[in-house]
């Protein structure tokens, strides 16, 4: 963060006594702490834990998890059944954290969970291409190469994540 968002006076760092070194406006007088985008993604698993959905998106031919930004207000586990409902029309019976990871392209907290659905037959909306259930070791081998979502879902599978 270059700017002040209050004013637009270009920010400086400046030393806080408990925080170290914080951007700093002297127009406003104020530290200026670090923004950004919080979403979630899903590893969204049958019932008895042995597959996992992917989906397809945006015209694109790989394979990615379910995801998507929090909205204000609302909890990291309300918006991954959410998103989960919204994407695929099913509804989340569990939801566990896994892991985050800061992704800077996109200047996103990105948090990981894994969720369960009975249901077997997804209902996508407009933002799905297509979706599939897979063994979690047929999803090793189909997730889109050198993804974030990638990384999540081989952390999840090895329980050790690359970052």
């Amino acid at each position: 963060m270059n700017y002040c968002m209050q004013c637009g006076t270009r920010l400086h760092l400046k030393h806080h006594d408990t925080e170290g070194e914080v951007p700093y406006c002297d127009s406003c007088q104020a530290f200026r702490y670090p923004v950004f985008n919080t979403a979630v993604s899903m590893l969204v698993l049958s019932e008895r834990r042995d597959r996992i959905i992917l989906i397809q998106q945006y015209g694109r031919p790989f394979y990615v998890l379910v995801a998507g930004y929090v909205n204000k207000g609302e909890d990291a586990e309300a918006a991954a059944a959410r998103e989960v409902r919204e994407e695929l029309g099913l509804t989340v019976r569990s939801v566990s954290f896994n892991h985050s990871h800061y992704f800077a392209p996109t200047n996103t907290l990105m948090l990981n969970f894994t969720v369960t659905v009975d249901e077997e037959e997804a209902h996508p909306n407009e933002e799905v291409d297509s979706w599939r259930w897979f063994s979690l070791e047929e999803a090793r081998r189909a997730i889109k190469p050198e993804s974030l979502a990638r990384a999540f879902l081989i952390g999840y599978l090895d329980g050790q994540y690359p970052f």
